[in-house]
C-alpha cells in the first residue's frame, strides 16, 4: 500500500497543495542580497562588509580574548555596539583572528557587549572622539563556570559485536540480568574498549547487586550515565564522599543530566552542604520540569536546615501534592506536622527556642529516579528534551531576530524562480538500536521551483526526472518538500506558529540565534500533510532554528511532530536540514540553500534514516507569465 504527505503554503483555505509520497522535509532556502539591512546600514555599518567604503565616522575594532590578553578566544563571539547618545545598536561577529571591526562609527558614548558560548558577557565602555585615529578595544572574557562543553566521539563496533548487543538489550528490557550478562560478555570480547559496552556490563552488574563488577566496567566506561550510576552505588554503600565526586565528574561531562543533578543534591544532603544541596535540587527540578521528586525533599530539608523555615515547608508540602504515592509521604506528612508546631519558649527570655538541626530524617533516594540505560538512540532526542546551552546574560532580541529572518525567507521568495542540481538519497532499514537492516542509494535530476504568484501565496514546486513515481524510490518512499520548512518564518505564515528566542546558542564553533518554533492549537497547521488513501492528515510541527546573528540567515533547522498520529500509526518524524551559501557569479547573487536533510521516521512499527545531500546548484530565471508553468526535464548535470 503507498502513501503520500504533502506539504503546503497557502494563505487560507488551502490554496495550494503539493502530495508528496510518505515522508516530506524542508529545507531553508532564502538569499543574501544588497537590500536595506537596518543592522547595516551607512552610519551603522560593519567593515569588513566587501565592497564597503567608508565616508565618515571612524573605524572600531574590538579584540576579543580568553581569561588573558595572551590567548585569543578559540570561538566566535558576538559583539554588540550601543551608541548611549543616539540608542542606536550594531551588531557583529569576530572573524579568524577573534576580532569584530565596525566601520563609520559616529563620535559619542558607547557600551561594548561581548558574548560567547561557555564564556561570562563582559562590557567596555569607550569614547569616539576623532575620526583620523582607528579605535581598538581589547575585550577579556572569563570562563563560565556553569558552563560545559559536551564533546561526543563516534563509537562503532562490529557486525558480530552489534548483533550480541542488541540481544543483551533485548534481555535487559525483560529483566534477564544473567542472560544479557552473557551476551554483553560475547561482545565485550569483541570490542572491550566499548564504553557503551562498558557501561551496559556496568548496569547489568548493578541489578545484579554484584557492585565490584559493576564498578570495575562503569569505571572503564567513563561516560555521563556510568559515572551517575557509580555515584548511586556510592550513595547506597554511604560513600557519599566518593558518590559527590563521581556525580560532579558526570555533571561536566552532561550538565543537562537532571538524574545526576538529582543525586548529587542528596549526596551534598547527606554531607551536610545544605546550600550546596539547595542549589543541587533546584538544578535538577528546572532541567527535569518539576519531575524530580528526590531533589524536592532535599530542598524542603536543605532550605529548612538553612534557617528557612516556610520556604522548606512549602517545598515539602509540593513534594506531597506531587508524589502521593510515595512511600516518603507518610513521613514527610509527620515532618510538617511536627515542623509546624509552635516553637517551645525561652523561660528565661519569652523567646521562641530555636529549632533543632540538623533535619535529615526523610531519605530521598527511596524517591529517587531508578537507574536507565541506553546506547546512541538511532535518532536525535526530541526538540523540547534537548535544550542546547546559551551564552549566559545574553538577551535575545526576539522580534528584530524574528523580523529579519523573515526578511530573508521573504526576500529568497522574490530572487529565485527555479533551481536545479544533483540529489543524492541514502535510506535505510533500522533496528532498534540503529543497526541498518536495509541500505539502498540513488541519484537524481533534481529541480525545485519558489514563487510567489500572489502576496500571501507561496507556490513551492519541485520535480525529479523521469516523473518518477513511489513505486521509483526505496521502500516506496519519496521525499520531497525541501524548500518548505524555513518558510514558517515567512510573513504570511509565521503567525501561525509560536516563536521564541531561546538565546545565543553555538554550531560549528559559531554563535547563533536559537529560535523554537510550535504550531498553535488556534491556527490551521499549513505546512505537512500526510495522505493515506483518500484520506489527508494535516500535521503540527515544532522545532528548532540556528540563525545567523549578523545576516540572520538560517544555518540549520530541526522539526519534530507535536504528537503521534495513531491513525495512521505515525509514531514521529524528526527532520534535520542543514544549509550553507551556494554562489552564483553570473548573476551576482548567493543564495543559501540546503547542504544536507537527514529524517529520522517511526511509522508502523518500523525506523527508517533517509539523507538527501545536494551538489551541483543550477539556478534559472523565468519570466512572471512561466511561473506556474511547469520547467521541462533538465539535461543530466555534470558529477
Amino acid at each position: 500500500m503507498l502513501f503520500m504527505v504533502s506539504r503546503r503554503i497557502m494563505r487560507t483555505n488551502h490554496l495550494f497543495c503539493l502530495a508528496l509520497a510518505l515522508l516530506a522535509t524542508s529545507a531553508a532556502l532564502f538569499g543574501q542580497t544588497s537590500r536595506f539591512d537596518p543592522y547595516n546600514f551607512p552610519g551603522n555599518t560593519t567593515s569588513n562588509i566587501a565592497g564597503y567604503k567608508s565616508s565618515g565616522g571612524t573605524q572600531l575594532f574590538v579584540n576579543v580574548f580568553a581569561e588573558s590578553t595572551r590567548t585569543r578566544l578559540d570561538r566566535q563571539a558576538l559583539v554588540k555596539l550601543i551608541n548611549q547618545t543616539l540608542q542606536s545598536v550594531s551588531w557583529q561577529t569576530t572573524a579568524d583572528k577573534s576580532q569584530a571591526g565596525f566601520g563609520e562609527v559616529p563620535f559619542g558614548h558607547y557600551d561594548i557587549e561581548v558574548s560567547a558560548v561557555g564564556y561570562l558577557t563582559s562590557h567596555k565602555e569607550v569614547q569616539v572622539v576623532t575620526a583620523t585615529v582607528p579605535v581598538t578595544v581589547d575585550v577579556i572574557l572569563q570562563k563560565d563556570p556553569a558552563a560545559v562543553n559536551l564533546d561526543v566521539s563516534a563509537e562503532t563496533l562490529s557486525p558480530k559485536a552489534r548483533k550480541e548487543t542488541k540481544h543483551a538489550i533485548s534481555d535487559l528490557k525483560s529483566g534477564k540480568w544473567s542472560d544479557a550478562t552473557k551476551h554483553l560478555d560475547s561482545a565485550y570480547r569483541l570490542s572491550p574498549s566499548s564504553s557503551d559496552l562498558n557501561f551496559l556490563m556496568g548496569y547489568a552488574y548493578y541489578q545484579r547487586k554484584q557492585y565490584d563488577q559493576a564498578m570495575s566496567y562503569l569505571g572503564t566506561a567513563g561516560n555521563a550515565q556510568a559515572l551517575t550510576l557509580l555515584g548511586r552505588i556510592s550513595i547506597q554503600q554511604e560513600d557519599y564522599g566518593r558518590a559527590i565526586s563521581n556525580l560532579e565528574k558526570a555533571i561536566v561531562v552532561d550538565s543537562d543530566s537532571w538524574v545526576a543533578h538529582d543525586l548529587l543534591a542528596t549526596s551534598y544532603l547527606k554531607e551536610r552542604l545544605y546550600e550546596k544541596a539547595r542549589d543541587e535540587a533546584q538544578v535538577a527540578l528546572a532541567k527535569s520540569n518539576g519531575k524530580a521528586p528526590a531533589s524536592q525533599l532535599v530542598l524542603g530539608q536543605a532550605l529548612i536546615n538553612l534557617g528557612q523555615r516556610q520556604e522548606g515547608i512549602k517545598a515539602l508540602q509540593e513534594f506531597v501534592t506531587n508524589s502521593p504515592t510515595s512511600p516518603n509521604t507518610a513521613q514527610v506528612k509527620t515532618l510538617i506536622a511536627q515542623l509546624e508546631m509552635p516553637a517551645p519558649l525561652n523561660s528565661a527570655a519569652d523567646q521562641p527556642m530555636p529549632a533543632s538541626l540538623p533535619i535529615t530524617g526523610v531519605d530521598p533516594m527511596l524517591a529517587a529516579a531508578e537507574p536507565t540505560f541506553s546506547v546512541k538512540p538511532w535518532q536525535p532526542p526530541s526538540i523540547d528534551a534537548n535544550r542546547p546551552s546559551v551564552a549566559s546574560g545574553v538577551a535575545c532580541p526576539v522580534d528584530n531576530v524574528v523580523q529579519m529572518t523573515s526578511a530573508r525567507v521573504q526576500e529568497f521568495v522574490g530572487d529565485i524562480s527555479r533551481i536545479a542540481a544533483i540529489e543524492h538519497l541514502l535510506h535505510e532499514q533500522l533496528d532498534e538500536i540503529g543497526d541498518p537492516i536495509t541500505k539502498e542509494t540513488r541519484t537524481f535530476n533534481y529541480v525545485a521551483s519558489v514563487t510567489e504568484p500572489t502576496p500571501g501565496f507561496v507556490a513551492v514546486d519541485e520535480y525529479r526526472q523521469d516523473n518518477l513515481g513511489l513505486a521509483d524510490f526505496p521502500d516506496h518512499i519519496a521525499s520531497s518538500g525541501f524548500a518548505t520548512l524555513a518558510l514558517v518564518f515567512h510573513p504570511s505564515l509565521r503567525n501561525n506558529f509560536e516563536m521564541t528566542c531561546e538565546g545565543l546558542g553555538e554550531w560549528h564553533g559559531q554563535p547563533r540565534w536559537m529560535v523554537h518554533f510550535r504550531q498553535r492549537d488556534d491556527r490551521p497547521a499549513r505546512i505537512h500533510d500526510y495522505k493515506v488513501g483518500g484520506s489527508v492528515y494535516s500535521l503540527k510541527l515544532k522545532g528548532r532554528a540556528w540563525i545567523t546573528p549578523d545576516r540572520f540567515q538560517i544555518v540549520r533547522i530541526e522539526s519534530e511532530l507535536v504528537s503521534p498520529v495513531p491513525e495512521i500509526r505515525l509514531a514521529g518524524e524528526h527532520q534535520v536540514v542543514e544549509y550553507g551559501p551556494v554562489p552564483f557569479g553570473n548573476k551576482n547573487l548567493e543564495l543559501w540553500l540546503p547542504k544536507s536533510a537527514e529524517i529520522y521516521l517511526d511509522f508502523r512499527r518500523h525506523r527508517y534514516y533517509r539523507k538527501h545531500s545536494f551538489d551541483h546548484y543550477m539556478l534559472f530565471s523565468v519570466d512572471a507569465q512561466e511561473h506556474r508553468k511547469e520547467p521541462p526535464a533538465p539535461s543530466p548535470l555534470p558529477q
